[in-house]
């Protein structure tokens, strides 16, 4: 369920918005994109794990709440990032 660190340098890579980047909204919304996708993945085979439901919650509101500070803050890196990862927004 962990990301893998290739997996996570590819995604460091797309979204970082320079060199070192690793805090970005951006990069924090992409990453945690990917981990609810495998835990998603994870729960429909285990449907009964009911403390990995708890973190896939977790993890939803915190980039919920990411994207909502990037509305905010700059609502053309918003439109670009849901764009790019194809979120419901």
């Amino acid at each position: 369920m962990a990301l893998e660190k290739t997996d996570k340098q590819k995604i460091l890579k797309d979204f970082a918005q320079h060199e070192g980047d690793t805090g970005s909204p951006e990069v924090q919304i992409a990453l945690l994109s990917e981990r609810i996708k495998r835990l998603t993945e994870h729960l429909k085979t285990h449907k009964q794990d009911v403390h990995s439901r708890r973190g896939l919650l977790q993890m939803v509101n915190k980039r919920r709440r990411i994207l909502l500070y990037l509305t905010r803050k700059d609502p053309d890196r918003y439109k670009t990032i849901v764009q790019k990862l194809g979120l419901d927004k």
